[in-house]
């Protein structure tokens, strides 16, 4: 017998015991989207039972990824120019449609140039790994919940050194920026809007702080483009200061509701990261129906569809929130479309989850650590514009029957209504 297969494998299932008995395992429900009736998905259970189920954790904010012109769009390139890119976009994969797309990207955050890659995580991992290896003794300062593509970037970079900065807390950024050499190159990196807790960035005042010393910045907006802002900018558009963001990175999969990746910024800036990324030049380019698709939502979000859309996401998060105080349920306050629910531990929170699928026909997502900390597991909630009345109260009182007496957990973060 192989002694490397047999310590592996017994590796994994050693793992895997462990996740199970914290309650930590994770378990892929089978959802089949309807576009026809977004929120509405059909469950395929374990046991070969389909049910119809309201999803209330969908990332495709705005419901873009069931709109007709977008889904015409891309029928009509997978028609006309087949399912795949071919190759990299460097080996035929860059159509006429890959360079529309940068443009508009650019033009939406008011920059030089974009650059799409074939996921959000890939943007951030690539790009930031190619800045903080451009100059020597580059310090990248991280905010304590970038997410881990981000974190996966500042790793990979040969020659920098991370620092990390309390959660949006501009006394320790400053503290931090204030000990290193005035001359060493600098980056902020940071989100707007965070996806765990729903909270947002103090995007001017970070942006103030890099001026002062010396810093570039690098703002991740995946939560918050299409969604925020007069255009679909972000919150870096909404606050007016996108301007001062050197580097703007994005995801086609959440607001714009289809796929992909981009990053914003000077053009020779954008053309370096094009030049030396390896995410990017050893990846296929996405494929053209994809890039049709999403080229069809951000000129949609754009204009007045958008406009109205945007409108109607925050009246229903709003709605939700309102009906889960009334109910005293214990939500994580917060001033974004995110709603978490707080439940404190991890195999309550997977089994909450999984009363709601199976007793009460919802879908809501567990989070769990290492994605949250120890103690403030939780539960995901987003409204989007789709979400109606009707399906907000089964919501509520099915989050009053499952969740656990008392709510360990529940006094963790703050709870109060913002």
């Amino acid at each position: 017998m192989n002694p490397t297969r047999s310590a592996f494998l017994a590796h994994c299932r050693d793992t895997l015991d462990g996740l199970r008995r914290e309650g930590r395992y994770r378990e892929f429900a089978r959802l089949e989207k309807l576009a026809g009736a977004f929120p509405r998905y059909r469950w395929h259970a374990p046991d070969g039972a389909v049910r119809e189920v309201t999803v209330w954790s969908s990332n495709d904010y705005l419901g873009m990824g069931r709109h007709p012109a977008v889904l015409a769009a891309g029928a009509q390139a997978l028609a006309e120019h087949g399912a795949g890119a071919g190759g990299t976009r460097n080996i035929s994969g860059t159509s006429p449609l890959h360079g529309a797309l940068e443009e508009e990207l650019a033009a939406l955050h008011g920059k030089g140039a974009a650059l799409l890659f074939g996921s959000g995580y890939v943007a951030n991992q690539a790009s930031i790994a190619a800045v903080l290896e451009a100059l020597p003794g580059f310090h990248v300062l991280s905010d304590a919940k970038n997410h881990a593509s981000m974190i996966a970037g500042m790793r990979g970079a040969k020659g920098a050194t991370r620092h990390i900065w309390r959660h949006n807390d501009l006394a320790d950024l400053e503290a931090k920026l204030a000990a290193l050499p005035r001359e060493a190159p600098k980056l902020i990196a940071f989100e707007s809007v965070y996806s765990m807790d729903g909270d947002i960035a103090p995007i001017g005042a970070i942006c103030d702080l890099a001026e002062r010393y010396g810093a570039m910045t690098y703002l991740d907006e995946v939560h918050a483009v299409g969604l925020y802002g007069e255009t679909g900018g972000g919150i870096s558009e909404r606050d007016g200061v996108a301007h001062r963001i050197d580097l703007i990175e994005g995801t086609l999969a959440k607001g714009f509701g289809v796929v992909g990746g981009y990053v914003a910024g000077d053009v020779a800036v954008i053309d370096m990261i094009r030049s030396v990324a390896s995410g990017l030049i050893f990846t296929t380019a996405l494929p053209p129906a994809n890039v049709a698709a999403a080229l069809a939502s951000l000129r949609l979000l754009r204009g007045a569809e958008g406009t109205g859309l945007r409108a109607r996401l925050g009246l229903r998060a709003a709605a939700l929130k309102a009906a889960l105080d009334a109910a005293g349920l214990p939500r994580l306050a917060g001033p974004s479309h995110i709603v978490p629910v707080m439940v404190g531990e991890a195999a309550a929170c997977r089994e909450v989850a999984h009363r709601l699928l199976t007793e009460h026909a919802i879908y809501a997502t567990p989070i769990n650590y290492p994605t949250v900390p120890r103690g403030t597991e939780r539960l995901r909630l987003c409204a989007t514009p789709f979400h109606t009345d009707a399906m907000l109260a089964p919501l509520v009182a099915a989050l009053r029957a499952v969740l656990p007496a008392g709510r360990p957990g529940a006094a963790a973060l703050p709870l109060a209504a913002e």
